[in-house]
């Protein structure tokens, strides 16, 4: 049934090349609502449903990536969208790309020789077989990640809770009250329970690491990456990657202008009294509720951190790349390292 199931996508999501990782810019701004976004923007997502087949069902998910001026890429994965079913195998992972055509979004395959199709419209993504045979129909889904919201506990450290910015280091508030990128925190700390909700922007020109870059550091130096990764493949130098160590064991990035949350356990590195590192630090990351670095061991700070190794505690750290990114309802609870 899977391999049926490949065949069907293959026919209406074509292979294609994975964007450069170029520092490139977006030519036409960066957006934070949805209002201002564009019509693209309502094209992009995600779409879950089933296909079924001679008595079998069959989960499927399919992201939809905005690439400027009506054009798309489309990742669609056998089992479900990435940690909603998929199971990591690339095989049932099925690259695509299409483009606007009045007001339906048409996905085609460029590889095969046939008329198999998928079409957006109104919400939905709907599959045609090359004879032109409705295949199955997706709504579009969004999802929320289980901790977003998540009420400080007793004994936590309110770094922003949306009233003011004063608790960070250059700290600005928008006009709706969201934290902006490019802030450290004034209070230090060692081990703890971290939770951070972030908004990344929506750009569809840009590509790779100028795509909504930021970054959210442990004590300064070790850097959770922040990018709008939504539809690749997930790597250390995506969302929910640790910078140059090690890449997100399922990419869980939401599309641009969702909240997302990592919730974060650090344990801070030890150090003898002459200053020389006697154990790494580590730390488990959640990226919108799934485990995607579990007690990863950190061999070295990031390089170009703000803060070097040491002893002494160190700030939350809120990158600046360029790029505009909201945060609200940061907090964390210390715990013992």
């Amino acid at each position: 049934m899977k391999r049926l199931i490949c065949g069907l996508l293959t026919l209406s999501l074509p292979c294609l090349l994975l964007p450069c990782l170029s520092m490139a810019q977006d030519r036409k701004g960066a957006f934070l609502n949805g209002e201002d976004a564009g019509p693209d923007f309502n094209i992009q997502g995600e779409y879950s449903g089933t296909v079924d087949r001679d008595g079998n069902s069959t989960k499927i998910g399919i992201q939809v990536i905005a690439q400027g001026d009506g054009k798309f890429r489309s990742i669609g994965y056998v089992g479900g969208l990435p940690g909603d079913g998929w199971d990591g195998t690339p095989e049932m992972r099925i690259p695509g790309s299409g483009q606007m055509k009045g007001d339906v979004c048409i996905l085609k395959a460029d590889k095969v020789d046939s008329d198999g199709r998928a079409e957006i419209k109104e919400g939905n993504l709907t599959l045609y077989s090359g004879d032109n045979l409705k295949i199955a129909e997706f709504p579009k889904v969004r999802r929320e990640s289980p901790t977003v919201g998540g009420t400080p506990p007793e004994g936590a450290v309110v770094l922003f809770d949306g009233t003011t910015a004063e608790h960070f280091q250059g700290g600005r508030m928008s006009e709706n009250k969201l934290l902006m990128e490019g802030v450290t925190s004034k209070q230090k700390f060692g081990s703890y329970n971290l939770h951070v909700e972030f908004m990344l922007s929506f750009m569809p020109y840009a590509r790779g690491q100028g795509r909504a870059n930021s970054g959210c550091y442990q004590q300064g130096r070790y850097e959770v990456q922040i990018l709008d990764s939504f539809g690749l493949e997930g790597k250390n130098n995506e969302c929910g990657g640790v910078y140059e160590i090690a890449d997100p064991a399922v990419n869980m990035c939401f599309p641009p202008l969702s909240w997302q949350t990592y919730d974060i356990a650090y344990h801070a590195a030890k150090f003898d009294d002459e200053g020389q590192k006697q154990m790494n630090a580590w730390m488990t990351v959640e990226h919108n509720g799934v485990v995607v670095h579990d007690k990863l061991d950190l061999p070295r700070g990031t390089r170009a951190a703000p803060v070097k190794e040491g002893p002494a505690d160190g700030p939350i750290y809120l990158q600046n790349h360029g790029n505009p990114i909201r945060f609200r309802n940061i907090w964390l609870v210390p715990t013992k390292g």
